[in-house]
Order: structure tokens, then C-alpha cells, then sequence
């Protein structure tokens, strides 16, 4: 079927194709391991919103630790908001059921933010280096909702 020399150029081209989809699996690995709330515990709002406003929820609702902490700059403030997290969340009970905010359904920014977040922990940066960011991309907006 194959000669000698021609065996080898296509057992190379293998290798290179494997080695793609293996980093390339691995990339995704990496994209999937962010803590995502499951779409089935979103409100019905939530389940019909594009993709992007989507997973703003469900990585906010499953990650008040990093999200409690990064500002948002849409101007919420002034409606009690506290952080990106609240433009997603509006508060969780002592059983851990939570009780959304619709706010982010229709603000792009708060979306955006979040987006960017996910994203920068994505390429392996430290939620305080994603703050960083956010607050110089953002400022601009207007002033930060974090006390």
C-alpha cells in the first residue's frame, strides 16, 4: 500500500493530528472547569436569555466568592447593588435556595464583566489579577458599586 518512504510522512502527520486534538481537548478541559450553576436551577427568564447571559448566571449563582468581590460599573449602585454578583443574585437563604435578580437580563455590562471574568480565570489568572482588570476596563462607565 505505502512505500518505506512514504510511511513515514504520513505516521508524522498522525502524530501532528493527534497531538492537535489532544491540546485541544485539553483547552476545553480547561474551559469546563469553571463552576457553572446547572441550567435547570435558572429561572425560566434565564433559560430563554442568549447564551451569554446564560452562563453570566450560572458562573455568578455558582461562584459568590470571586463574584462578591468584582465590581460592576453599570451604574447598579444606586439600585443597592453591591458587586457583580448582586446584578445576578439577590440574596440566598439559610437553605442555600437562591432568589435572582433580574437586573442582568437587560444591562450588557453587568454580562460583560462577568464574560471577562470567566474568561481571564479561564487563561489561568487569579481572581484579584481579573478585578485589576475589570476595574481598568470599566471605570470609565462610571464609579464602582463596591463600597
Amino acid at each position: 500500500m505505502f512505500s518505506k518512504t512514504r510511511k513515514l510522512p504520513f505516521l508524522s502527520m498522525i502524530v501532528v493530528l493527534l497531538t492537535t486534538a489532544i491540546s485541544a481537548c485539553s483547552a476545553q478541559s480547561k474551559a469546563d472547569d469553571l463552576r457553572m450553576t446547572p441550567m435547570d436551577q435558572m429561572p425560566a427568564e434565564v433559560q430563554s436569555a442568549p447564551v451569554t447571559v446564560q452562563t453570566a448566571y450560572q458562573f455568578a449563582a455558582a461562584n459568590p466568592d470571586v463574584m462578591q468581590n468584582i465590581p460592576c460599573y453599570c451604574g447598579c449602585g444606586g439600585i443597592g447593588h453591591t458587586s457583580n454578583y448582586s446584578c445576578y443574585v439577590s440574596s440566598v437563604d439559610e437553605k442555600g435556595a437562591i432568589t435572582f435578580d433580574n437586573h442582568a437580563l437587560g444591562c450588557s455590562i453587568c454580562v460583560d464583566i462577568t464574560q471577562d471574568v470567566m474568561r481571564m480565570l479561564r487563561e489561568g489568572k487569579s481572581p484579584q489579577e481579573a478585578r485589576a482588570t475589570i476595574d481598568v476596563t470599566y471605570s470609565k462607565y462610571g464609579p464602582s458599586n463596591i463600597p
